[in-house]
This record gives structure tokens, C-alpha cells and sequence, in this order.
């Protein structure tokens, strides 16, 4: 095992530890802003495998820190899942929400996903070429909670009230949902 951070996972004392950061390739960077600016809008360039390895390379090639986190969004799967996402400025993701049977029941099959998915999966080929081998890829999904959160309230919030309030008058549609 090679990879300093999977080391340290394994348990593995180093005598520096491994270093990377969540939101590394934010919009601090300047080649960051001018690949966003190339892409768009936030959701192109997250389905753009070729913007979204290069982002995600970005602060490697800056910092050389051990792992790269992959360019994504949680709430990709939720767009998959054939829900409306976009992103108002100033204020972050907004979904269609899903409050009732009839809306569950909109929903794409799982199966469905891959189609939609499918550049994101691309880029992370392209990471797994491109990355120095001693770097890790670290990838991330969200939670059913979180992402059923943010179904049913149609953006973020700071409680999850609605999850609750659904989950209390229609267990059914929430665990639907869930599941």
C-alpha cells in the first residue's frame, strides 16, 4: 500500500500525515474561476468529464496534496432520480420537491441513474489515468437523509422540518423516499 492516506487508514503511524482538503478545488483558485467560467454553470461543469478532471486536478497540481477529492454534488442523484435541480446564485441548490405519493412515484427506477451519471463516472476514469498513483481519489455520496432533506424541502435547510413534518403525516411517502 503506497497511498499515504490509505495508510493512515489502515492504521498505519506516518511520520507526516496525509493532507488533503473538502472544497479544494473551490473558488479560490484562479484556474478554478476560469474553468467554471469555460463550463458555464455549476452543473456543466459537474457533467463535464473533462472540466470536472481538471478542477479536481487543479489543487494537486498546486499543493501536491495526497488525495483529490472528486468534482461532484451530492445532488447529482437527485437530478438522476428525474427531480428539477438547479442553483440560485447567492442561496445554493434548489430540487422540485417531493411531498406526496404521485411525486415519488415520478421518479425514475434506480436502474435509470446510470445514463445521467454516466459523465460523472467518466470523469472518475479519467481521474484514475491521470492521478499520480501515490495520490488517492476520495469520493463522496450523500446520505439518504441528506439527500431526502433536500427533496422534500426543494433546497437546504437549517432543521430538516419538512423531512420531519413529512416523515410524521406521511410515513409512507418519506420512507418511500428513503429507501
Amino acid at each position: 500500500m503506497t497511498k499515504t492516506i490509505l495508510r493512515a487508514l489502515a492504521g498505519e503511524t506516518q511520520a507526516t500525515p496525509p493532507i488533503w482538503m473538502m472544497r479544494q478545488a473551490g473558488r479560490y483558485l484562479p484556474e478554478y474561476r476560469a474553468t467554471r467560467g469555460e463550463a458555464g454553470d455549476f452543473l456543466s461543469l459537474c457533467y463535464n468529464p473533462e472540466l470536472a478532471t481538471e478542477v479536481t486536478l487543479q489543487p494537486i497540481r498546486r499543493y501536491g496534496f495526497d488525495a483529490a477529492i472528486l468534482f461532484a454534488d451530492i445532488l447529482l442523484i437527485c437530478q438522476a432520480l428525474g427531480a428539477d435541480l438547479w442553483f440560485e446564485t447567492g442561496e445554493g441548490p434548489r430540487l422540485s420537491t417531493l411531498t406526496t405519493p404521485g411525486e415519488l412515484a415520478k421518479l425514475k427506477p434506480v436502474e435509470a441513474i446510470h445514463e445521467v451519471l454516466n459523465p460523472v463516472y467518466q470523469t472518475v476514469r479519467n481521474l484514475s489515468a491521470a492521478l499520480p498513483k501515490e495520490t488517492t481519489l476520495i469520493g463522496f455520496a450523500g446520505a439518504p437523509w441528506t439527500v431526502a432533506t433536500y427533496m422534500i424541502a426543494g433546497r437546504g435547510t437549517k432543521d430538516q422540518g419538512p423531512a420531519h413534518a413529512l416523515k410524521a403525516a406521511d410515513r409512507a411517502t418519506f420512507e418511500g423516499l428513503i429507501a
